[in-house]
C-alpha cells in the first residue's frame, strides 16, 4: 500500500510527485487545497515510505493509486501530478477513467523523453552513506553533480537517519535507474479520458512543447493548457501562488 498523509475535508484530491521525490515536495499546493478538499499525498512506488518493487510501468503504478483508493474508501477524485507524477496520473484517467472527476497535469506530456537522469543518478551513487554525518555534507557531494538547488533540495528530503543512526536513502535508486525505460516512455491507452483536464507548463520548462499537443488532444480531448510565466519544470514551487490559484480554481469549477 503506498505510503499517504491526509489533510482537510470535503471531495478527495490525490496529489502525485515527480521522480525522486515524495509526497511532502507537493505540501504547498496541498495545503491550499485542503481549505476545500480532503488532500492525499502519496509517495508513488519506490519513493518516500512506500514499497519498493523491480517494476515502474505506469499501468502499474496507476493500479497502485486505485488499490490506495479502493482501501480508503475513495470511489471518485481529483488528482494532479507532477512530472513523473503526472505521467501517473495520466495512466489512472486513461485505465480508470470512472474514478476520475478531474485530472490536473503538472509540466508533463504523454509523449517519449529521452532519458537526462545521468547526472543525478551519479550523485546519489557518490554518497558514501557510512561516512555521512549530515546533510549539508551530503548536499556537498550532490553538488557537482547535481546544479539545480531545487532538485538537491528534494532528494535530500528522502535521506533520513536509521534507529543505529546511520543515514540511508529511502527512494530505491537501484530501482528507478533500473527501470527509467518504463518513467521514459509515452503514456498508451485504447480509449481517450473525456473528463475535464487541465495542463499547466512552465514558460521556461521543455516538457510541453508544440509538438505534444496532438498527442494531448487525441488523449485527453477534454483538455485546456495554462503557462506560467518566468516558472520552470518546478513550477509549483517557483511560481506557487499563480500554480496553487490555478488547481484550485479548475478544480472548484465542478
Amino acid at each position: 500500500m503506498l505510503h499517504s498523509s491526509v489533510s482537510g475535508e470535503g471531495r478527495s484530491v490525490i496529489l502525485l510527485h515527480g521522480v525522486f521525490g515524495m509526497g511532502d515536495n507537493l505540501s504547498l499546493v496541498a495545503k491550499v487545497l485542503a481549505e476545500n478538499f480532503q488532500v492525499y499525498k502519496l509517495d508513488l512506488r519506490n519513493h518516500g515510505r512506500s514499497p519498493h518493487h523491480d517494476s515502474m510501468s505506469f499501468t502499474e503504478m496507476a493500479a497502485d493509486v486505485l488499490s490506495f483508493m479502493d482501501a480508503n474508501g475513495i470511489e471518485l477524485a481529483c488528482v494532479m501530478g507532477h512530472s513523473l507524477g503526472g505521467k501517473v496520473a495520466m495512466q489512472l484517467a486513461l485505465d480508470f477513467p470512472d474514478r476520475i472527476e478531474r485530472l490536473v497535469v503538472a509540466d508533463i506530456a504523454p509523449v517519449d523523453y529521452e532519458g537526462h537522469h545521468d547526472q543525478v543518478f551519479a550523485g546519489i551513487a557518490a554518497v558514501d552513506l557510512p561516512s555521512i554525518e549530515s546533510r549539508r555534507q551530503t548536499d556537498e557531494v550532490l553538488k557537482p553533480f547535481i546544479q539545480e538547488d531545487m532538485v538537491r533540495l528534494f532528494i535530500l528530503k528522502s535521506l533520513y537517519r536509521t534507529e543505529q543512526g546511520s543515514f540511508a536513502w529511502r527512494l530505491n535508486a537501484d530501482a528507478l535507474q533500473r527501470c527509467y525505460p518504463q518513467l521514459s516512455a509515452a503514456n498508451i491507452s485504447k480509449a481517450a479520458f473525456s473528463g475535464p483536464t487541465l495542463f499547466i507548463k512552465g514558460e521556461l520548462s521543455a516538457y510541453i512543447q508544440e509538438k505534444h499537443r496532438v498527442t494531448i488532444q487525441r488523449l485527453f480531448p477534454n483538455a485546456d493548457l495554462k503557462i506560467i510565466q518566468g516558472a520552470g519544470h518546478y513550477l509549483h514551487v517557483e511560481k506557487s501562488v499563480v500554480f496553487n490559484n490555478l488547481v484550485k480554481r479548475f478544480l472548484m469549477a465542478a
